[in-house]
């Protein structure tokens, strides 16, 4: 496995990741979510993603049972939480947003639920207008003193705010944002590619993007020109409505003849598509990590043999990849 800097931090992540978003306790059980974590641990990975608000709490649980079962020295992995949505179906204005009293009580919750004495990452999940970037920031700081959190960072949120707090923590002599957790694949680039360019260059912000397969589009699971329902056709999780949606769409059927032109791409080089998209995302040198998700170990396996082509992404090769959807988000 390959590593690389999380920013301008000293922290190094397996550039191969495992999340538990829309698995972890709706398509995956313990034994499972045990399974996969050992088997992404055994070839590398030291990097564990999760959330307050996936499975509402429960992923985190499952993924705390299973790091206590499998004995693992806590040096030798990193976890994450982030907070936001809160982990309750229905929260109050006391459960959700940024506020001090969210983000501490998200931070003691997390670290119940995952069974560890400290975040090595702790993300903002979105931005919150609600509340001052400056008690972000120095909530942040009261976590770091007490050993709760090692890192912080942000997800999804506008390049400019990102730069406000990296501002505020330097005019308060307070630890930055160090990463940001945005979408990231041949479809949606452009916050990666454009807006946040310079944030990565400047202010040094690590990126640890989530779904380099769309979805499972890029997989090539959906065919080309078929109808598909949330309900009773090809995509039937609970939650992918507005994946099914957005695949009757012009857009999506740009997206799904895309997916298999990458596929017949993949096939000439000797690989998969999955492989190549993956491989494709770690292309870009300020992507830190790339997080993946899985629900069955041939298919984290798959995925995780992306990282052999990462050497072997060359230039010619990336500008193949990218003309097959030349007109990105």
């Amino acid at each position: 496995m390959l590593y690389r800097s999380l920013g301008r931090s000293g922290l190094k992540l397996s550039v191969l990741s495992l999340g538990s978003w829309v698995t972890f306790a709706t398509q995956v059980d313990e034994a499972s979510a045990r399974d996969l974590m050992a088997c992404a641990f055994e070839r590398g990975v030291t990097f564990f993603d999760n959330a307050e608000s996936y499975a509402f709490g429960e992923s985190e649980r499952l993924m705390g049972r299973a790091i206590q079962k499998l004995g693992w020295p806590r040096d030798r992995f990193c976890v994450s939480s982030k907070a936001f949505f809160g982990s309750v179906p229905q929260p109050i204005p006391t459960q959700h947003g940024l506020s001090r009293k969210h983000l501490v009580e998200a931070c003691h919750q997390a670290l119940s639920r995952l069974q560890v004495d400290y975040l090595d990452l702790f993300f903002c999940h979105r931005a919150d207008p609600d509340t001052p970037v400056e008690e972000i920031v120095t909530t942040m700081q009261h976590l770091i003193y007490q050993g709760k959190i090692l890192y912080w960072g942000t997800s999804e949120w506008p390049a400019a705010l990102i730069e406000t707090a990296c501002r505020v923590a330097e005019s308060q002599h307070t630890e930055p944002p160090v990463m940001e957790q945005p979408q990231y694949n041949l479809f949606v680039r452009k916050r990666v590619e454009e807006e946040y360019r310079s944030l990565c260059q400047d202010s040094g912000i690590g990126l640890t993007t989530w779904s380099p397969l769309a979805s499972g589009v890029l997989t090539g699971k959906y065919a080309p020109g078929e109808s598909i329902s949330s309900d009773g056709g090809r995509l039937r999780l609970p939650g992918y409505e507005w994946l099914a949606a957005r695949l009757n769409t012009v857009t999506g059927t740009r997206q799904l003849e895309a997916s298999r032109k990458l596929i017949a791409l993949a096939r000439d080089h000797g690989t998969t598509a999955s492989q190549l998209a993956i491989a494709w995302c770690l292309s870009n040198p300020h992507v830190s990590s790339v997080i993946l998700g899985a629900s069955r170990k041939s298919q984290l396996l798959e995925n995780l043999s992306a990282v052999d082509w990462v050497h072997r992404m060359s230039p010619e090769l990336t500008k193949e990849i990218e003309a097959l959807y030349p007109d990105p988000e």
